[in-house]
């Protein structure tokens, strides 16, 4: 339905858009693509819509702790809009600019975060960097992450017996949510059982397949590792590793571990040694003290340091040589081991990556990832490194460690708290609270502003999701399959990685990370069922298809077109393609865009959605039903 009474040909009393703001992004057009190297001189864009008032622009730089301003020179334009360009001396390694912005009576400053009529600190500056991106295929289609023990159970599964930590479940068995059975319940899924789904994956269209942690333990989620040398024989070992290993590369796809820095199991073969002999080189593998925070008590003698506390996950002491020797420089290194053959992995997802290395005064985080970095480029020059960081990440985002985060900060939360319904008890992640249903303006603020504290190729690069393994499944929180299709349309047109936990795209459920860690419903596949939602399959299928045609929406700028409480819309832009998007999470008034956003006698190219748009002499009205989403190509 279409709300409102104003006639597409009119202006509707709450068509004012965003479009004639000045805009710059790191993106090709207004970037050239590429890694600068120290010293070069690298133009950066902007564009100056014709209604914005701007009568010059300069850009400001800080070199050497000391602002500098450089007049932009004029660089083409038409009759709706200015372009201006302005050299960058990339002097350090990280290079910071913003625009100034000539108006009459006054001046405005244009960063990250968009346009400002007062002093801004240069926290949201635009940034260029001389470390290289992330290697390109990591962005080139949908990563899908797979929890092992829930995904599939190959015949080889049912000749495994139980270990004695584990209380064995049905696969249609509910999972458990909280209590000692969330971590020891086993539904037996294994390698081989994923080997025999990958027909499922690909037709998602995923480019990278990434498993949470396949080394033994003593737990369904196996990040107690209790050996780092070889993969736990429950799921296959180390020759089902490697045929998953082989079956992903033969299909063209990447395959990604998931390893531990912060911690090892308490039942690791490094720990038990530590414990037994204070003057063994693993004893100074761990951090211990005798009070404070996280400690946990041994009988006798100086308490461990655990992860938050749990005498289960002793934590990792980054100032001994020998932590980083056998876990990154060593020859036979962790990190180096399993991206050779007969594994071949193409990267690491690292766990709990905001707080390795960091106790009290000691912060070496940023030095294990860059470490890290080196070590896995040098392994595999075209490998890929992604941080696990819940909260604000931009500190070690610099671009010279992690390639990208899983941006539970920059587009989980903002997401969710557009698309929750009113009075949602799902809780909110870390937060004593339910998600809060907020509007679509904080949504789009909280976004612009952690992407505005990082490099572009870092935001280009993020991997974006709507759930994991460690939170409420999203049919749960969003509660209809129609807004689970506007959460998937944002997540596979904004910019970065988007990443699928396997249950999502056939409307899995789960009130909290546990309970969220379903089974796949195989035996649904083919009939539907409660389990199985093919609708919402197809819409994932279409969604990853229509990114994987799309330069834009792959590698494309971001501009925001409208902002409503109920509705958003953008344009994603390389010099050759535009494409719109509008999301809306309800009914709305609808939006009319300027005429020239579309080629003249052209008509727009509906590639996914059922959200009316019309072209007129007027310019382009976006009509207002929802929930809803449209995509077009503007020629």
């Amino acid at each position: 339905m279409t709300t409102g009474s104003a006639h597409p040909d009119l202006p509707h009393p709450d068509a004012a858009h965003l479009l004639d703001v000045p805009h710059h992004d790191g993106s090709r057009l207004f970037v050239p693509a590429g890694t600068p190297a120290p010293g070069d001189v690298v133009p950066a864009r902007v564009r100056v819509p014709k209604g914005a008032g701007v009568r010059d622009v300069w850009l400001r730089t800080v070199l050497d702790g000391e602002p500098r301003m450089t007049r932009a020179r004029r660089d083409g334009g038409d009759a709706h809009e200015d372009w201006y360009a302005a050299d960058v001396v990339v002097h350090h390694p990280v290079t910071s600019y913003r625009f100034f912005l000539d108006v009459p009576g006054g001046y405005r400053w244009l960063d990250g975060r968009g346009v400002h009529d007062r002093e801004v600190p240069d926290a949201a500056s635009f940034r260029m960097t001389t470390h290289a991106p992330a290697p390109a295929w990591l962005t080139e289609g949908l990563a899908y992450q797979v929890f092992p023990d829930r995904f599939a159970r190959s015949r080889a599964a049912d000749d495994r017996e139980p270990p004695s930590w584990a209380v064995p479940a049905a696969w249609d068995d509910e999972p458990a949510g909280t209590g000692p059975l969330a971590g020891t319940q086993l539904f037996g899924g294994d390698l081989d059982g994923v080997v025999d789904h990958l027909d499922h994956i690909q037709a998602l269209g995923v480019r990278t397949l990434y498993l949470t942690p396949v080394f033994p333990g003593r737990s369904n989620h196996r990040y107690d590792a209790s050996t780092f040398d070889h993969v736990d024989p429950l799921l296959g070992g180390d020759a089902a590793y490697a045929r998953l290993a082989h079956a992903v590369h033969a299909r063209g796809m990447r395959l990604m571990g998931d390893v531990t820095t912060n911690h090892t199991g308490d039942g690791h073969e490094w720990f038990a040694r530590a414990l037994a002999d204070p003057s063994s080189p693993e004893h100074a593998m761990y951090l211990w003290a005798g009070s404070g925070p996280d400690v946990v008590a041994v009988p006798g003698r100086p308490g461990y340091v655990g992860w938050l506390g749990h005498g289960s996950l002793p934590k990792l002491d980054w100032s001994a040589d020998e932590t980083w020797r056998r876990m990154i420089t060593g020859e036979d290194a962790v990190v180096a081991r399993y991206l050779r053959e007969p594994f071949a992995l193409d990267g690491w997802r690292v766990d709990v990556a905001n707080m390795t290395g960091r106790y009290g005064a000691a912060d070496r985080a940023r030095a294990v990832a860059r470490a890290l970095r080196e070590r896995v480029v040098g392994e595999r020059p075209d490998g890929a490194l992604v941080a696990e960081h819940f909260h604000d990440a931009s500190a070690d985002l610099a671009g010279d460690g992690w390639h990208a985060n899983m941006n539970y900060a920059g587009f989980t939360r903002p997401a969710w708290s557009w698309l929750v319904p009113e009075g949602s008890l799902v809780p909110f992640l870390d937060l004593p609270t339910g998600v809060p249903r907020r509007p679509g303006g904080a949504m789009v603020a909280a976004m612009r502003e952690f992407a505005s504290a990082v490099p572009w190729q870092v935001t280009a690069a993020q991997w974006n999701m709507l759930g994991s393994h460690d939170t409420p499944r999203l049919r749960t929180l969003v509660g209809s399959r129609e807004l689970v299709e506007v959460a998937a349309a944002l997540l596979f047109t904004y910019p970065g990685a988007p990443v699928v936990f396997a249950g999502d795209e056939v409307g899995a459920t789960g009130t909290n990370g546990e309970h969220g860690r379903t089974t796949m419903a195989w035996d649904q596949a083919a009939g539907g069922g409660p389990r199985w939602d093919a609708a919402t399959l197809d819409a994932y299928r279409s969604l990853s298809a229509l990114r994987a045609s799309s330069r834009a929406l792959r590698e494309g700028g971001l501009r925001w077109a409208a902002v409503r409480d109920d509705a958003v819309a953008y344009l994603r832009e390389t010099p050759d393609e535009r494409v719109l998007v509008v999301l809306a999470r309800a009914p709305w008034a609808g939006v009319q865009l300027p005429a020239h956003l579309l080629a003249p006698g052209a008509q727009p190219e509906r590639l996914f959605g059922d959200v009316a748009l019309t072209a007129t002499a007027g310019g382009l009205y976006v009509s207002g039903e929802g929930p809803g989403t449209g995509v077009w190509r503007l020629a």
